[in-house]
């Protein structure tokens, strides 16, 4: 690897400092597993990954938004799950040498960063504190898949509350009035959800009435995150 500066060292760390996956490890370390890491940005709606793609790479959000989508047996489309600033995606195909499972949408502009997955390989292999960061990660995504199947014959009132606690976790920024979460497109939502599109909107309605979220145009701000959790039966 060709020997960086001082400058291009402090650079690059301030480009990946939103990345927990990055933070903590040792400078030979990080230099190394980042040594030919790249940059793009991408309109909203543009594919990053397709399913059954091979996994040359490993890729962060730096900013913006994407989601994860597959497909249920009768073709119609299912978000797994809503990524922000600073979350990894496509480490388990680099991990295991196989196809994507699932396709990688952005739903903003957004700002990508990549590493080759061999980098990203030998940095498991080699550095300790990277292995429990990924663990962690695997563990976090766990929690969130036994979460909702937890929730999938609950009340709508439940589901939506719960993806909105979901959203809140993963990327919830504090705000003057509470914690702020993307407004995403309700059909975004419904899919995270498992409902209707309609069930969504009432329910966000609802919750609007009850003072339990505030809607903007770009954001959803959440008052009181415990009493939103309240409402998750």
């Amino acid at each position: 690897m060709e020997e960086k500066s001082d400058q291009q060292i402090s650079d690059l760390k301030n480009l990946l400092n939103c990345v927990p996956f990055f933070q903590g490890l040792p400078d030979q370390s990080f230099l190394k597993a980042t040594g030919h890491v790249v940059t793009r940005i991408h309109p909203p709606n543009q594919v990053i990954l397709l399913e059954n793609d091979w996994g040359g790479a490993v890729y962060f959000v730096l900013e913006g938004w994407v989601k994860i989508r597959t497909y249920n047996v009768e073709g119609k489309e299912i978000t797994l799950n809503i990524l922000g600033k600073g979350e990894l995606f496509g480490e388990m195909a680099a991990l295991e040498d196989v196809p994507r499972s699932t396709d990688v949408i952005t739903l903003t502009d957004t700002k990508i960063g990549s590493i080759p997955a061999a980098d990203f390989v030998d940095l498991i292999h080699t550095e300790p504190m990277a292995g429990l960061s990924l663990t962690k990660l695997m563990a976090k995504r766990l929690r969130q898949v036994n979460r909702k199947l937890r929730l999938r014959e609950a009340d709508a009132m439940s589901r939506v509350a719960d993806t909105l606690m979901f959203l809140a976790e993963g990327q919830g920024k504090k705000g003057t009035q509470g914690t702020e979460i993307p407004n995403l497109p309700h059909r975004e939502l419904s899919s995270l959800c498992g409902l209707a599109r309609e069930t969504v909107t009432r329910t966000l309605t609802k919750l609007e009435k009850k003072n339990v979220i505030k809607r903007e145009q770009d954001y959803i701000c959440i008052p009181n995150l415990s009493a939103l959790e309240h409402l998750i039966g």
